[in-house]
């Protein structure tokens, strides 16, 4: 799920030596990655190796919406599931992807969806990609968003997970829990440095959503 610590992850398997990787802030900076990634996400089947050319890893939307496909397609692979307190999860996702992703359906955010789509713009294949998350299509609409549902989903998820991956090739990760488990888990020294922090709810907050402003002019293949 989002803001599960996602974006320390990445930061903390780039340092550790599994980079590149792939997360949904690189899609802004690589738009030609849009269509790939939006035809396999939909179809749920495609030559991964061939979408995800140059990376080494990938955490959190869009790919975590095809986890199992992707976890079968690599049965070697490690997977890394993160998980936060569910309480605090949900709190976090109400400030920031929650908002953001609902002003997509506000009266000028359609508008520039469907301005991009009679230009054939990055725009609006993007929004399609930004809305396939795991936790968009579990909780599709703020009336799905009730607390109990909304920690129900997030548990279960987590559930679900643990079942249909086999435990050595699965670690249940907390960040908080810094370097040990994970490099544990990798096989790789622990770093002197602190564990990376990034992208809380402050930081999220001040990000804005310029970045996604030029796709409605930019158009890539």
């Amino acid at each position: 799920m989002g803001r599960t610590g996602t974006t320390s992850l990445k930061a903390a398997l780039e340092r550790l030596g599994f980079g590149p990787c792939l997360h949904a802030e690189d899609i802004f900076r690589r738009p030609t990655l849009i269509r790939p990634l939006l035809g396999a996400i939909e179809s749920g089947s495609a030559d991964w190796d061939e979408v995800l050319a140059g990376y080494q890893s990938f955490v959190g939307g869009p790919t975590s919406t095809r986890w199992r496909e992707i976890a079968e397609y690599y049965p070697e692979a490690k997977v890394i599931h993160t998980v936060r307190d569910p309480d605090r999860w949900l709190g976090s996702m109400r400030t920031t992807l929650f908002k953001r992703r609902e002003r997509f359906h506000s009266l000028p955010g359609r508008a520039a969806i469907a301005l991009s789509s009679v230009l054939g713009t990055d725009l609006a294949p993007m929004v399609r990609l930004i809305q396939m998350t795991l936790e968009s299509q579990a909780l599709p609409s703020p009336a799905d968003r009730t607390p109990e549902r909304a920690v129900e989903v997030f548990r279960a998820h987590t559930d679900e997970v643990a079942a249909t991956i086999p435990a050595d090739r699965l670690l249940i990760f907390d960040v908080r829990a810094g370097w040990e488990p994970l490099c544990a888990f990798l096989g790789v020294p622990v770093p002197e440095e602190p564990f990376p922090r990034r992208n809380d709810s402050q930081e999220y907050a001040k990000s804005g959503v310029g970045a996604a402003t030029p796709l409605l002019l930019r158009r890539t293949r």
